[in-house]
């Protein structure tokens, strides 16, 4: 019975491993790391950079299989991690469309010859009122 369960824990363990290394081999194909690194100018700090996403991805696996709770902080804390979470969602986003070339053909398609800036401004404006809206609980009651 033993043996079965360390099998069993080392297959789950490998199984979550893989999964793991795909997706952040996926971030680090379309671009988000390096852009992110490109931007604020601090390739000295690669090494910095490597080892928080590891770490980060690790913490985040063991908080979500043994739901661990985060006392701390409060609602205060809680806002900075959203915040934190929002930005790197939104430079994901923007990192798939850049590859995929969705904004030209965004363009193209709704004859947008300057201000497409704009346009992606009111969309995530659009998103965070909306979010806004709906967590603060005054919608759908």
């Amino acid at each position: 019975m033993f043996l079965k369960q360390l099998f069993l824990v080392f297959l789950g363990l490998s199984a979550g491993g893989v999964i793991a290394a795909g997706v952040f081999a996926f971030l680090a194909i379309i671009g988000v790391f390096p852009r992110l690194i490109g931007k604020t100018h601090t390739n000295k700090h690669i090494f910095l950079y490597e080892t928080v996403i590891i770490i980060g991805g690790v913490l985040g696996n063991v908080s979500d299989i043994y739901e661990i709770p985060i006392h701390m902080g409060g609602n205060v804390f809680l806002g900075i991690y959203g915040l934190a979470v929002g930005i790197f969602v939104g430079c994901l986003v923007m990192s798939l469309a850049e590859t995929l070339k969705a904004l030209p053909v965004i363009s193209r398609r709704i004859h947008l010859a300057v201000g497409l800036q704009y346009v992606i401004l009111a969309i995530g404006l659009g998103k965070l009122i909306g979010s806004l809206v709906y967590f603060t609980g005054n919608f759908g009651q």
